[in-house]
């Protein structure tokens, strides 16, 4: 069965809005980071357009998070919360620390807990 799901393109854009202002970033480096205007990324904000698929992923990759977050306020996945404060973390490592994040992370998957 298959769940019918009401989307609100206006909390939408203002789910956008936040995420961008909460991340410190411009319109215009969202734009640039999905290779869309100004104008139509303030459109989408003010859900006066509704992106294409495409686009709508690519906002999500450029402003690192997920669909469900943008278009439903939540996320499908339980612990989304914890990796988006684990995300910002990361954000602050240097390339030497990452390295090592990684390799405790790949140690971290072969155990058994």
């Amino acid at each position: 069965m298959v769940r019918e799901v009401a989307i609100d393109y206006h909390e939408v854009g203002q789910r956008i809005a936040a995420r961008r202002r909460s991340l410190g970033l411009r319109q215009s480096q969202v734009c640039e980071a999905c290779g869309i205007n100004a104008s139509y990324l303030s459109n989408i904000e003010r859900a006066v357009s509704i992106p294409s698929l495409e686009v709508f992923m690519r906002i999500c990759d450029a402003l690192d998070t997920t669909p469900d977050t943008l278009l439903l306020g939540t996320s499908s996945r339980g612990d989304h919360g914890l990796r988006q404060e684990l995300t910002e973390q990361l954000r602050g490592l240097n390339r030497k620390q990452l390295i090592l994040l990684k390799s405790f992370v790949t140690w971290l998957g072969e155990q058994e807990l």
